[in-house]
């Protein structure tokens, strides 16, 4: 890999701010219990006042995902990453201080917002900065350091308070803004920005052609298996842990860091086999058949000691590493002129997905009586079926020329 001055710094802001992106995400999970009970949420009320903060969370990731993509493709990806970092930085501190539901709401409102923009950002920046042949292994040294947020998340909220947690991700993302002073500019926004040919394009034109709706719903359709994971067998996990017969409670923390640990090392192994095999679509293709099977592992042994289901929760995140790929695959696909509207909306819709997933599969385990281990089983075979159908249909994108732009007409 031939890495230049500029590719190097704008691959390690990317990666730095991928890291608190990650950070706040799996905080937020860890220490929401805490927080809400120092808030005196009533004990009756925790699951209420829970969904309302994620779906507020949500709808800000949902909303700054249009938003931080559509500017960035006016005004620059820099723009964009700098600007989603100081918004959740600044949101980090102001989750430390609320002292009210509504504040925390508010809140998580304008965390969502922030970290909906630096994946997008930080992938177009370094698809469109580094040679053809080798930007797949950029976006897989993002993914890789950015997912240890969640490790550092877990460990950090095992030793401190949650306040002063929020306060370590805020300051975290405060000083990476230092970085700014060497950032560049993506030399093909620059070079749109400068040609008569540069057109811009609506989001709602997304939707207006068949074929182009089409390949940008299965771009967001194949990272469905991974928030399955994350928002199911990971987060439920000492649910999961109880029926499967551990011997002992499973600590939501632990199994966090061990997923995460999984899912960088698998970042690693899928980044480098589609640089090895010269294909994206096959490596994705072999991640999800590979990751129905650790999933279908997970849920079905019986018996266990807590390490060898903590080996589980590694398991199941080690192919999940193809979520690299996955932002890469959504950046290879369209032309520059919509390009960080695409990579900044696809994971976010991917992440808002967490919603209907486990919605279906608390109806499933609690309305329909199936039970947790069925009821999983059943949302993640419809995850992953999903996903594989959505995968066998795109282009294959790997050394993809990106200096093209996408006409209204579509």
């Amino acid at each position: 890999m031939d890495l230049n001055k500029k590719s190097t710094l704008l691959i390690i802001v990317a990666a730095l701010g991928y890291f608190v992106d990650i950070y706040d995400l799996i905080l937020f999970g860890i220490v929401r219990l805490p927080s809400l009970y120092e808030l005196n949420v009533a004990e009756d009320q925790i699951q209420e006042v829970s969904i309302l903060l994620l779906n507020m969370q949500m709808a800000g990731m949902l909303i700054g995902g249009i938003f931080f993509g559509i500017l960035g493709d006016k005004r620059g990806r820099v723009t964009v990453l700098f600007g989603s970092i100081l918004l959740y930085s600044l949101a980090n501190f102001a989750n430390g201080l609320v002292q009210d539901v509504h504040t925390y709401a508010l809140v998580r409102f304008l965390a969502g917002l922030g970290l909906a923009g630096e994946l997008g950002a930080g992938i177009t920046l370094v698809s469109e900065s580094m040679k053809k042949e080798d930007r797949g292994y950029g976006t897989m040294i993002v993914v890789f350091f950015g997912a240890f947020g969640a490790v550092v998340a877990a460990l950090v909220a095992d030793k401190f308070d949650w306040r002063i947690s929020y306060y370590v991700g805020g300051g975290l993302g405060l000083l990476l803004l230092f970085f700014r002073v060497g950032a560049m500019e993506s030399g093909m926004f620059e070079s749109l920005k400068k040609s008569k040919k540069q057109e811009s394009i609506p989001f709602l034109s997304l939707f207006k052609n068949r074929l182009i709706l089409i390949k940008y719903v299965r771009c967001i359709l194949i990272g469905l298996p991974v928030w399955f994971v994350v928002g199911v067998l990971i987060v439920f996990s000492p649910e999961f842990g109880k029926v499967l017969g551990v011997s002992e409670p499973i600590e939501s923390g632990k199994a966090v860091i061990w997923s995460y640990v999984g899912l960088s090392i698998g970042d690693v192994l899928t980044g480098s086999l589609s640089q090895w095999i010269k294909s994206r679509k096959k490596v994705v293709f072999y991640a999800l058949l590979t990751g129905a099977v650790t999933s279908a592992i997970y849920l079905f042994s019986s018996n266990l000691t807590p390490n060898a289901f903590y080996f589980l929760c590694f398991l199941v995140g080690l192919p999940m590493g193809y979520w690299g790929l996955f932002v890469t695959i959504a950046a290879e696909h369209f032309g520059t002129n919509i390009r960080s509207t695409v990579t900044t909306t696809v994971p976010n819709f991917v992440r808002g997905a967490t919603v209907p997933i486990t919605l279906l599969f608390a109806f499933l385990a609690d309305g329909m009586g199936w039970g947790i281990v069925v009821s999983a089983a059943v949302v993640g075979g419809i995850s992953f079926g999903i996903s594989i159908w959505a995968a066998r249909g795109l282009d294959e994108t790997y050394a993809k020329d990106l200096n093209y732009i996408e006409h209204a007409s579509l």
